[in-house]
């Protein structure tokens, strides 16, 4: 069965709304709160209808129980709330990780993160895709934590048969320790997009036809974990962890994977799906404006301009992409 999104989902919950609902009549009992609402078999139809789409919505959120597995931390990670809720944990003995169940070969993965708050310079929070082994592919957001009132720095990278070196960092135009945000990897055979709340911050184009590697012959598993790394993640190192602060947490929500399985090596997408659009989305005009504006004011590092780290020339895709 091809995967259902969360948003064809949440599309049909408001076309069921504007079917049955004759939207005059509800500002009218709005408008006159002592008035009885009729209830009608329209009326009960609508609301079963709102309960049971709601409820699929929850179950595509994922559920941290059935498709992640604590991999390592002793107890500080912990799954919450029937499994809607994680939260990892770092104290000065040791830090914590999960990860996915499932394998994937392309897929768009969508996270929710509340980062550590406070002061949390030298902790950082890791939430990727990778295969294992020399010559592993790799896909990265690393949010590297601050003194209390410094902006966090989002560190991604691409690794390709087991090579990196391809950071991009930015700072977020938001506090990412006060809420939760939508952090997405999009990955198919065309392109890696980073998202953050639904825009684009970053493309890896596939260029293979210029001799350069990209990510599509290795499954990977969804990774994540909080660590100490006091002696480089803030400041180059200069700023170290104060550990009467810990422990540290930070905490995840709504899971979702539109992706392609791998299981005996095999992957539960079929190439004639109509409902993969994901595996052919590329940017537009409007996500190559927004990619611009935040390379533009929020970028604060890009390996394809370090001419003192390459003196030898820049990463070929750097002039091609």
């Amino acid at each position: 069965m091809p995967p259902i999104s969360v948003h064809s989902i949440q599309r049909f919950t408001i076309h069921l709304l504007a079917l049955f609902v004759n939207f005059k009549n509800i500002n009218h009992f709005i408008s006159k709160p002592n008035m009885t609402f009729p209830i009608t078999n329209k009326t009960i139809l609508l609301i079963s209808g709102v309960v049971v789409l709601n409820l699929l919505v929850l179950a595509l959120a994922g559920n941290f129980n059935q498709d992640f597995d604590i991999t390592w931390g002793d107890g500080r990670a912990k799954i919450l709330s029937n499994g809607q809720l994680l939260t990892l944990s770092l104290d000065k003995t040791s830090g914590s990780g999960f990860k996915s169940k499932n394998q994937y070969l392309f897929g768009k993965i969508d996270m929710q993160l509340k980062l550590v708050p406070g002061n949390s310079a030298g902790t950082v929070t890791a939430y990727y895709l990778s295969s294992l082994g020399s010559t592993h592919d790799e896909i990265d957001f690393e949010f590297l934590g601050n003194l209390s009132g410094d902006p966090y720095i989002l560190h991604t990278n691409v690794f390709t048969q087991g090579k990196g070196n391809r950071e991009q960092q930015f700072y977020l135009w938001f506090d990412p320790t006060k809420n939760f945000h939508t952090y997405s990897i999009l990955w198919n055979p065309q392109s890696i997009i980073f998202f953050v709340d639904g825009t684009p911050i970053r493309e890896f184009k596939n260029l293979e036809s210029n001799g350069i590697p990209f990510p599509k012959n290795q499954p990977m598993w969804i990774f994540s974990s909080l660590w100490d790394a006091e002696d480089w993640a803030t400041r180059g190192g200069l700023v170290k962890t104060d550990w009467s602060l810990a422990p540290f947490t930070a905490s995840y929500q709504n899971f979702n994977a539109q992706a392609c399985i791998w299981a005996s090596n095999a992957s539960s997408c079929s190439s004639n799906s109509s409902n993969n659009s994901w595996l052919t989305q590329s940017l537009d005009s409007s996500g190559q404006a927004r990619i611009k504006w935040v390379q533009k004011n929020y970028m604060i590092y890009n390996y394809c301009t370090d001419t003192k780290r390459f003196p030898q020339g820049l990463p070929r895709e750097c002039s091609l992409a």
